[in-house]
């Protein structure tokens, strides 16, 4: 069993606790699904892969889930002691991940790195 911890900036922001709140108001359905998807990930860690999850780049991983025509993916990585950080999130509208979102990731984790670690 892995421990799931939300990221959280130096100005005590969570990002992803913001965009699931707002799944939460915008669809019900995939909301629970991304949380189904995100226990998954707590009880097998590392040994979940694809369909989901998947390597992004710089040790980030996005854990995808899909609900009928709905995409999300959640970003996160790994750090010793058997912790995934899960950084941010998106519904995603286009076939490849917007640059911005893996970018937020990396530096998400650089931050956490650097004040953490």
């Amino acid at each position: 069993m892995f421990t799931l911890e939300f990221y959280e900036t130096e100005n005590k922001i969570v990002p992803l606790k913001i965009f699931l709140d707002e799944l939460m108001q915008d669809d019900k359905a995939l909301f629970a699904k991304v949380i189904r998807d995100m226990e998954l990930l707590e009880s097998k860690g590392n040994l979940l892969r694809e369909p989901y999850t998947k390597p992004i780049e710089d040790g980030i991983f996005e854990l995808r889930t899909k609900q009928s025509n709905n995409i999300v993916r959640v970003f996160f990585f790994f750090v010793v002691g058997k912790k995934i950080i899960l950084t941010n999130g998106f519904v995603k509208k286009t076939n490849k991940t917007p640059k911005g979102e893996i970018e937020k990731a990396k530096e998400y984790k650089r931050n956490y790195e650097r004040r953490k670690l």
